[in-house]
C-alpha cells in the first residue's frame, strides 16, 4: 500500500485509481495498492513511522502465509525515518522466509537505504 504523510497523496485527495477485473461471477473493483499487493507489491512512500512500519510488517507476514515460496518485490521511496519503525520493517524482511527484491522508485535515504540493502542477494 503507498502510506503519504504529506496531505497531498493520492489517498489524502480521494484520488486512488481503481481497476475493474471481469470473472464468471461478475465485476470486482479493486483499488490499485490493493490489487498491486495481490500481485505481491509492497510500496513505502513518505517517511518511515510506525503506521507505515506496522502496514508493511502486516503485508509482508500476510503475503508469507499465502505463498511462503514466491517472491514480494518492495518498492522504496523515502527519505528515512524512525530506526524502531525501519528496524521493525527490516527484521521482518529477513524473518520471512519468500525472498523480498528491492527497487528504488525516487529515494532512498537514511533508513529507506538501509531497507534497500536489505533485500535477498542478487535482488537488490
Amino acid at each position: 500500500m503507498i502510506r503519504e504523510r504529506s496531505g497531498t497523496g493520492p489517498r489524502d485527495t480521494g484520488l486512488i485509481p481503481m481497476v475493474v477485473e471481469q470473472s464468471g461471477r461478475g465485476e470486482r473493483a479493486y483499488d490499485i495498492y490493493s490489487r498491486l499487493l495481490k500481485e505481491r507489491v509492497v510500496f513505502l512512500v513518505g517517511p518511515i513511522d510506525e503506521m507505515s512500519a506496522n502496514v508493511i510488517v502486516a503485508e509482508l507476514l500476510f503475503l508469507e502465509s499465502e505463498n511462503p515460496e514466491k517472491e514480494i518485490s518492495f518498492y522504496i521511496n523515502s527519505p528515512g525515518g524512525l530506526v524502531s519503525a525501519g528496524l521493525a520493517i527490516y527484521d521482518t524482511m529477513q524473518f520471512v522466509k519468500p525472498d523480498v527484491s528491492t527497487l528504488c522508485i525516487g529515494q532512498a535515504a537514511s533508513m529507506g537505504a538501509l531497507l534497500l540493502c536489505a533485500g535477498a542477494k542478487g535482488k537488490r
